[in-house]
């Protein structure tokens, strides 16, 4: 029997992640051939990438506008192989803009849509729901709070937990990490995760080296510093932000050993806040979009908090600078409260360390990979209904 064709499309470098393991998970139980769009994660694991998430992958509103043509192309490539190849599921990975419309598009096709990883329209444009109802044959949801908000909106819905644990562990104890990055291990070590996509380094970067030097100006005696850089992304470009005399290590495929390691991480909101949480490492969330985009957005914003972290616990665990908070001044205050040797900020950490175990637990078990790939069998496997 031919192998049953699977449309898999993630937009971005955590979907890139989740979907690459849910495609091997799919293959260990079914002989598929998996096509769509995504990045090197997903060509490693077997994927054939019809179009590179990097044509399309923006951040903000008005920034989309200049990646249309980019966007129009890869829907039209993703749309023309769909219909050549005739696949029973199409698998959407978050990145609500675009998949919603993909969606659309392939509803009318004959081929169900399943999102796996349901976008945060609880936090954003919360009636968008209703586009979820209307072409999702089954939605997948992996923070807790979510599979309510999606049953409630009438969306065939089932939690998963979060992919990401039981994965993300350390190899290496501090005093090896240390070691292979020519690092002191007696000094503090603050590691930075300045964001997957060059529009939030480009916002990110100057800030961030800005509140080092501040921080290097009120903290006694010296810290190390580790940047972490994002897959597909070239540090180059970037590293001549830092000044020469700063012992800054740029490291790559590194991430968790750099978190493990860390006596504070800075990190872009998004998903590598739940990998620091995991890790247990205390943090400093920080974003910026453009002011106009920030501008256009506040209105739509529908939650008490930005990071993951905060939204999981349902209250504040740890600090979010977000837009105009985000500045020099304030990212080095909170930094020194978190790596001061008093024993304000040895309490501080603690309640923090507390905080980020309450939101592990609350992330579920291991497995949501592989629970994924169970119902999306299931969905294979059963006839399709009127409602499909």
């Amino acid at each position: 029997m031919p192998r049953i064709p699977l449309l898999l499309s993630a937009g971005e470098a955590s979907g890139d992640m989740y979907a690459a393991r849910l495609a091997t998970a799919l293959k260990q139980r079914l002989d598929v051939a998996i096509f769509g769009m995504g990045g090197p994660l997903m060509r490693a694991a077997g994927v054939e990438i019809i179009t590179d998430y990097a044509e399309i992958s923006v951040v903000g509103i008005t920034e989309v506008l200049k990646r249309l043509p980019s966007l129009f192309g890869a829907m039209r490539r993703l749309v023309n192989e769909a219909e050549r190849r005739r696949p029973p599921l199409a698998i959407l990975t978050d990145f609500p803009g675009f998949h919603l419309r993909l969606a659309r598009k392939l509803r009318p096709r004959g081929i169900r849509n399943v999102y796996y990883i349901c976008p945060q329209f609880w936090a954003w444009r919360p009636w968008r729901v209703n586009l979820v109802r209307r072409r999702f044959a089954q939605a997948l949801c992996i923070f807790h709070f979510e599979e309510k908000f999606y049953a409630d909106a009438g969306v065939p819905v089932k939690f998963i937990g979060h992919p990401l644990v039981g994965n993300v562990k350390a190899t290496l104890t501090r005093e090896l990490f240390c070691r292979k990055y020519g690092l002191e291990q007696g000094n503090p070590i603050i590691t930075i995760l300045p964001g997957s996509r060059w529009g939030e380094i480009a916002h990110h970067i100057p800030v961030l080296v800005q509140a080092l030097a501040e921080l290097g100006r009120s903290l006694p005696g010296s810290f190390g510093v580790v940047v972490a850089v994002a897959p597909g992304l070239d540090s180059q470009k970037w590293k001549g932000r830092f000044p020469g005399q700063w012992q800054v290590k740029f490291i790559e495929e590194d991430t968790y050993n750099a978190l493990a390691a860390g006596d504070l991480a800075i990190v872009s909101s998004g998903t590598a806040t739940v990998e620091t949480a995991l890790l247990g490492t205390p943090m400093i969330v920080v974003y910026r979009l453009s002011p106009l985009t920030a501008r256009l957005a506040k209105p739509l914003v529908r939650t008490r908090f930005f990071s993951m972290v905060n939204l999981i616990a349902g209250r504040v665990v740890v600090p979010e600078l977000i837009q105009d908070d985000f500045t020099p001044q304030r990212v080095a205050a909170e930094a020194e409260k978190l790596i001061s040797p008093s024993e304000e900020g040895k309490q501080r950490v603690e309640e923090m360390r507390s905080g980020l175990e309450e939101v592990r637990r609350l992330l579920g078990p291991p497995g949501a990979v592989e629970r994924a790939a169970d119902e999306i069998v299931k969905l294979l496997t059963t006839p399709k209904s009127n409602a499909d």
